[in-house]
């Protein structure tokens, strides 16, 4: 199992459980992904859409995903790579993330990132 597949079984949540937390259909959760509220990602061989928990600010998405994912396209980044430069660490040294970053509202500098990685 990579370390992106280790991740997602850790902070990811299923499609399914996230409907039921933001109390919507499952399909819902699925438009809300294809119209960029929300970023989704696949482990290798699956067709089942992750949903990482940092995304979440209580029961909604946080308002910097739709600015992530606009970033994410405009930069060519596929879901996958997406998920890895905001789980990967900053730098070449350290424990911290993106991630961290969007947990300390510190938007601009993410998506600024986001728009920076090559995919």
């Amino acid at each position: 199992m990579s370390n992106v597949e280790t991740k997602l079984g850790n902070d990811c949540l299923s499609a399914s459980w996230l409907a039921e937390r933001f109390a919507v259909d499952p399909a819902r959760i699925d438009a809300m992904r294809r119209g960029g509220e929300l970023i989704g990602v696949r482990e290798a061989g699956s067709t089942d859409w992750r949903y990482p928990t940092w995304q979440l600010d209580g029961r909604q998405p946080r308002h910097v995903v739709p600015r992530i994912v606009v970033a994410a396209r405009a930069a060519g980044l596929d879901d996958m790579r997406l998920y890895e430069v905001l789980t990967g660490p900053l730098g070449l040294r350290g424990d911290r993330r993106l991630v961290d970053l969007i947990l300390e509202g510190r938007d601009d500098e993410v998506v600024e990132a986001v728009r920076a990685a090559k995919p």
